[in-house]
Formats: C-alpha cells, sequence, structure tokens
C-alpha cells in the first residue's frame, strides 16, 4: 500500500510494515487517524484499534509503519452481536407490569375500561 491510510481504513500490519509485527505479532488495525507528523521518508504514525477474529476492538494503538508493508483488508469484519430473542408475551409488557389480559385472552391495559 502506497497511498496514505485515511480514517475507517481496515489494515494487516505484519512483518511487511514492521519488523515489530513480524510472525505471531502481526495484527488486523483500523485507523482512526494518520499522523502530520514529520518521519523518515515512507513511514507513518497511525493511531487506531487491534481488532480480534470477530472484529471487535480490544486495544487502542499508536503504531509506526512502513506505507509501502500495509496491506488493506477488502472486506471488513463487522463485530458480530448475539441476537436477542423475545417471547411474544413480552411484545405487550413493557417491563412495567402495566398489561394484563382481559377474559377474551387479549392484552388490556391495567385499569382500562371493558
Amino acid at each position: 500500500m502506497t497511498a496514505r491510510p485515511s480514517p475507517g481504513d481496515l489494515l494487516v500490519v505484519d512483518g511487511q510494515a514492521s519488523v515489530q509485527f513480524a510472525g505471531d505479532r502481526a495484527l488486523t488495525f483500523r485507523v482512526v487517524s494518520v499522523s502530520d507528523q514529520p518521519t523518515y521518508a515512507g513511514w507513518i504514525w497511525l493511531t487506531g484499534y487491534v481488532l480480534n477474529r470477530r472484529g471487535e476492538a480490544t486495544d487502542k494503538r499508536e503504531i509506526y509503519v512502513q506505507l509501502d508493508g500495509l496491506r488493506p483488508i477488502a472486506g471488513p469484519p463487522t463485530p458480530q452481536r448475539p441476537r436477542a430473542s423475545r417471547s411474544p408475551a413480552s411484545r405487550f409488557d413493557q417491563g412495567d407490569g402495566s398489561t394484563t389480559r382481559n377474559r377474551s385472552g387479549t392484552r388490556a391495559r391495567v385499569g382500562a375500561q371493558r
């Protein structure tokens, strides 16, 4: 990657970007900001989040890497949230106990006229 990364980019940072990320120290990195601080030619300071395999941010870091060694990830992993299941009865109840069933078996507000 020779183009300067921008916020939101998802990158593989490994030994090609810097020797400190070689081998099992490679990481997936979501860029938050790119520093304008002068550096050696071809190097750049990035601030962002290290992502785990599920796409969840685990650590905020500032890293110093070579532009040519950065590799963009085509399809960004998005965090997977467990789906909440709701029982059909909970659709009628707002959690304050203010609904109840009337004689016909349908839901009615407590205190409502029949």
